[in-house]
């Protein structure tokens, strides 16, 4: 095997600073992205992730193709990535600004048609969702939530608990 196959083109310190750099960036990038696009991957979706994988490699190597800085990076990442995990799980104001917070897209059988657009998330989506949910009918709605990961989830009506409270809806929810 060649020496530049175990020699490192770039100090070690620097290959960790870029993957640190390009870790944030794709964090942030993907976060202002929508909650739509971390839970519900269409085709489109996953060739874009392929494509900004393919686009910060070289910023993150910046050039260097050896065993020994692909294994740092490697291990860069995985640190960062439970560093930001491990933050996010005693803070709860970290947790919010990496994980987002639900989004009340219905209460009481109404549909907020204004937030499934601001959130990129389809009337087809939603009634796709709403069938797939128990007793799956817009009228029996108490409320739907676009959960942190992607997902719609629904509470019905039971008879017993007819409405949501409309005192305190989530934060992000206000228009």
């Amino acid at each position: 095997m060649s020496d530049t196959f175990f020699h490192m083109s770039l100090p070690w310190w620097e290959l960790a600073i870029r993957a640190t750099i390009i870790y944030f960036l794709v964090m942030l990038l993907l976060r202002a992205s929508g909650k739509r696009a971390v839970g519900q991957f269409t085709p489109f979706d996953m060739v874009l992730l392929i494509l900004v994988g393919n686009a910060v490699q070289n910023g993150m190597n910046g050039g260097d193709n050896s065993l020994p800085g692909a294994l740092l990076l490697c291990i860069v990442l995985i640190m960062l990535n439970y560093g930001v995990a491990f933050v996010s799980s005693r803070n709860r104001r970290v947790q919010q600004l990496v994980e987002g917070v639900p989004v009340l897209l219905a209460r009481n059988g109404k549909v907020f048609e204004d937030v499934l657009k601001r959130e990129h998330v389809s009337r087809e989506d939603f009634d796709e969702a709403l069938r797939q949910a128990d007793g799956g009918e817009q009228d029996m709605i108490c409320y739907a939530l676009l959960e942190t990961n992607g997902k719609i989830s629904f509470v019905m009506n039971d008879g017993e608990r007819s409405e949501f409270p409309e005192r305190k809806p989530p934060v992000s929810a206000r228009t």
